[in-house]
């Protein structure tokens, strides 16, 4: 019985070492972390996602696991692929951005597998420097961007604000164009397009834009 036992245990040893495989999951988990913190501190504040960043850090050493169980048997690999082709995953991806952090935790993830430690610590550098440099320019780069617009009006009172409309419009925006025009349930409504500026105070303006077109309605939809 004993020698049975010895035998099944012997069959069951993995070709990694248990200092390998500790250190591969070691290292999983701290760049789960990483992608983990990355997400928090560059798109969690949106609250848009559909919160994938959930499984992170339960996410980051399986997958590593499941790579270190594979790489080893080309059989098992191609098995385990038909079995997963029957998983179906119900949650919504909300955001590309979702995407590109789900990537790097695979990246990571197989990176921590394979040994290339070097490889996906450059990775999350150079992530880390985009991000951030995304983040710090973004509200000076918001001058050379464009915004989107629609105003609706009710059509019987159009002929008479349309132009304390187009007056009010060129002088709070730069660079508008009118980008088109649809009748709609008897509602005109003009697409602009407009280059972006740093502080724009819209409460204000849909404020301004109703005394100036009274007693006719327009409602803004700014995108």
């Amino acid at each position: 019985m004993w020698q049975d036992f010895v035998s099944v245990w012997q069959g069951m040893q993995s070709s990694l070492s248990w200092t390998e495989a500790f250190i591969a999951i070691g290292f999983s988990v701290v760049f789960s972390l990483i992608v983990y913190f990355m997400y928090q501190l560059f798109y969690g504040s949106r609250h848009i996602g559909a919160g994938v960043h959930r499984m992170f850090l339960m996410g980051g050493p399986a997958i590593t696991v499941l790579f270190l169980g594979i790489q080893t048997s080309i059989p098992l690999s191609l098995g385990l692929l038909g079995a997963l082709s029957f998983v179906r995953f119900r949650t919504p991806v909300k955001d590309p951005a979702e995407i590109g952090f789900l990537l790097m935790l695979i990246a990571c993830s197989i990176g921590a597998s394979s040994g290339n430690f070097m490889v996906t610590v450059l990775l999350l550098v150079v992530v880390f420097i985009v991000l951030g440099a995304k983040w710090f320019f973004r509200g000076r780069a918001a001058l050379g961007t464009r915004g989107s617009m629609m105003l609706s009006v009710d059509q019987t009172a159009f002929d008479l604000v349309e132009n304390r409309v187009k007056e009010l419009l060129a002088i709070k925006f730069k660079g508008l164009s009118l980008e088109s025009m649809s009748v709609v349930d008897g509602r005109v409504n003009l697409q602009y397009q407009f280059k972006q500026q740093a502080a724009f105070d819209w409460t204000a303006f849909a404020c301004e834009m109703n005394q100036t077109t009274a007693p006719a309605t327009v409602e803004i939809f700014v995108g």
